[in-house]
């Protein structure tokens, strides 16, 4: 009997660990660490590089409440002049967190461009799961989304 509730207590542990970044709502429309926007990362560079590339101090610009690092100037003035088209969906949160009516944080590197908007998610594991039947989590977070913020 010792075996089976250790081994409880030790699953137990590992699934609060792993859902330690989720919440219920979003208290602020972007998800921020520290006031800045997508862990540093610049937003534009996920449309022009494909990738996800670490913003840099001293280049940033404050929008919808947070602050957002740009790898360059160029990014930067893009995001300004347009930053409904390069901000992540659902303020950066966990895409398919808010698919299933909850939010979570995010890791920059698990990440899908689709249909001309940025969407993240907590993991890269997460990520597979969301584009298992993306356009139904797409649907599913469009929906969702305007309750889980501000609550």
């Amino acid at each position: 009997m010792a075996i089976i509730n250790r081994r409880a207590v030790i699953c137990g542990a590992l699934v609060l660990a792993s859902f330690s970044g989720l919440a219920v709502a979003a208290e602020n429309p972007v998800y921020s660490s520290g006031g800045i926007a997508i862990n540093g990362y610049d937003p534009v560079a996920y449309f022009t590089q494909g990738k996800p590339v670490a913003g840099i101090a001293g280049i940033e610009a404050a929008w919808n409440g947070a602050t957002w690092l740009f790898s360059s100037e160029a990014n930067k003035a893009a995001f300004v002049a347009a930053p409904e088209k390069y901000a992540p969906q659902y303020g950066g949160y966990c895409a398919y967190a808010v698919s299933k009516g909850y939010t979570a944080k995010t890791d920059p590197a698990a990440f899908t461009v689709r249909s001309g908007k940025l969407y993240l998610n907590y993991s890269p594991a997460v990520a597979q799961t969301w584009l298992g039947a993306v356009d139904a989590n797409i649907a599913a977070g469009d929906a969702n989304w305007p309750g889980l913020i501000g609550r």
